[in-house]
């Protein structure tokens, strides 16, 4: 089965799950489709549905399959497969999908973050790579607004897009054995946030206080694939003072 004609293609993911494939880049306006269907799935769940989770370009549907089996229309009774009745539901929402109906203001997130020096050491690096000074690399990272395309690798780490090419930086070659918790990085056309002390290769350029990912709290993970994020860029002195009372 595949609607890839239509600008979707509908993919089985294991024995209680289902992929919808927008396409295969990392582009903002596919990425504004993903969520933007996300959103809408979420508002009109079928039943059995458990979540949805976006990603780059595609939305991953898990489901229980007893769930919806139980309960099957007498329409849907002549599919021989769980698969067969959650295509059908999934493609009947695809349907009516208007992606700019679906889509919602963004919630904008603002993350303080302290620039270089121990908390940033490879600032200087992708100044140097750039060609330009460690103060025009944080005017234009802070200066501009990112989106959450996914959250993935570690929990809450949030992949962001839309950041300047003027501040592109390759991967550390030699990766480092561990990355502090709040760590703000670069990697290619990238930009992230590590949330939990774990390794990683990305040119680590400040750091936050902010609390990006939190186990104690029913929803651990401050961001979510759809928000905006935005950067302020704050001092030694600021960074020391937030402390607990930002976590």
């Amino acid at each position: 089965m595949t609607n890839a004609d239509r600008g979707w293609e509908l993919l089985p993911l294991g024995d209680g799950a289902l992929l919808i494939r927008f396409g295969d880049a990392i582009d903002e306006a596919l990425n504004r489709t993903v969520h933007a269907f996300a959103a809408r799935l979420e508002k009109e769940p079928f039943a059995g549905m458990i979540e949805c989770v976006p990603a780059f370009a595609s939305v991953a549907v898990h489901y229980e399959p007893l769930t919806v089996m139980r309960s099957r229309s007498q329409d849907e009774a002549r599919h021989e497969t769980v698969y067969e009745t959650v295509y059908a539901r999934v493609e009947r929402v695809l349907d009516s999908f208007v992606a700019a109906d679906a889509m919602e203001e963004r919630t904008v997130i603002e993350i303080p973050v302290c620039y270089g020096d121990e908390l940033g050491p490879d600032l200087a690096f992708v100044a140097a790579h750039c060609g330009l000074s460690e103060d025009e690399v944080i005017a234009i990272h802070s200066g501009g607004a990112y989106v959450v395309h996914m959250i993935g690798f570690a929990p809450g780490f949030p992949y962001l897009g839309g950041m300047s090419e003027r501040i592109a930086a390759p991967r550390r070659q030699t990766p480092r054995t561990i990355i502090p918790a709040g760590s703000v990085g670069i990697a290619g056309k990238q930009t992230g946030v590590y949330p939990i002390a774990t390794p990683g290769g990305w040119q680590l350029i400040g750091r936050t206080p902010l609390a990006l990912f939190r186990p104690e709290r029913a929803i651990p993970s401050l961001l979510h694939a759809g928000h905006e994020v935005r950067f302020k860029p704050i001092s030694r002195s600021d960074y020391d003072r937030y402390g607990e009372g930002a976590r």
